[in-house]
């Protein structure tokens, strides 16, 4: 590149002189280097669309109104305060139910049915906090770890004393199991679309929620067999969880915030 060309570079968009004028004339690299300088300054820049301006005024209109309604965040721990009620209001109907004919029927020794009932009720409320607290994304591994952790030692903290057939007492467990978990998984599905979708978070969700049933399962039910209790205590308790990972994977999102 000779030096008059480095001149017409640096004057772009600005008058040439007459001697730049002239080499321009004579130099085909320069000239084609002003022909299209010319073509880019003759682009318009792309208008916006008129029905687009409505919209987003309305968008903001709506922001503003929200925000004047709601000048502050609610705090996460009310949620949870609130789920974990639902679990609790449930656990004492389910309670007063069971005690019909028995609520406390669990044959293991006394010490290991009350560090069970413990654990799952750390569980029932562990999940809850896992699933509502606004960390940015929740680790698989801690979920399922706490839910291994909990179904073996529902599991080998049996009394394995075996009270009815496999099949009818397989029936009998889950059909209670689901309809004292329906109303806190529900409540929980509730909770979560007030946050942006993690499956993390919806498993435990379920989990929780299903600590309802799985609470009230482990001292009442007088069946203590590892085949009844993998079949019907922990296994409708790890189906909760992932019924509420496909429920929620299908409901709308209320707020998209982590």
């Amino acid at each position: 590149m000779s030096p008059e060309c480095t001149r017409v570079l640096d004057g772009l968009g600005q008058p040439l002189p007459p001697e730049l004028g002239a080499h321009v004339a004579a130099c085909a690299g320069c000239r084609a280097l002003l022909e299209g300088f010319g073509a880019l300054e003759g682009v318009a820049a792309p208008a916006q669309a008129p029905e687009a301006v409505p919209a987003l005024e309305s968008a903001k209109a709506q922001a503003l109104k929200e925000l004047a309604a709601h000048p502050k965040a609610t705090p996460w721990w009310r949620e949870v305060v609130t789920l974990v009620g639902v679990y609790v209001a449930m656990t004492a109907l389910g309670a007063l139910a069971l005690s019909r004919v028995g609520l406390m029927l669990n044959a293991a020794p006394v010490g290991v049915v009350a560090v069970l009932a413990v654990l799952v009720l750390l569980t029932m409320v562990g999940g809850a906090v896992v699933a509502l607290a606004p960390t940015r994304r929740v680790a698989w591994g801690l979920v399922g770890t706490s839910a291994a952790v909990v179904a073996l030692s529902v599991v080998l903290g049996g009394s394995g004393l075996a009270v009815k057939g496999f099949l009818a007492g397989c029936i009998g467990c889950w059909r209670t199991h689901m309809l004292l978990s329906a109303l806190p998984l529900v409540a929980a599905l509730v909770m979560l679309r007030r946050s942006a979708y993690q499956p993390a978070r919806a498993v435990a969700a379920g989990l929780s929620a299903g600590a309802v049933g799985l609470l009230l399962l482990h001292v009442h039910c007088p069946d203590g067999s590892a085949a009844h209790l993998t079949a019907s205590h922990v296994g409708p308790w790890l189906l909760l969880g992932g019924l509420a990972l496909l429920v929620r994977s299908r409901l709308p999102t209320q707020n998209h915030a982590p």
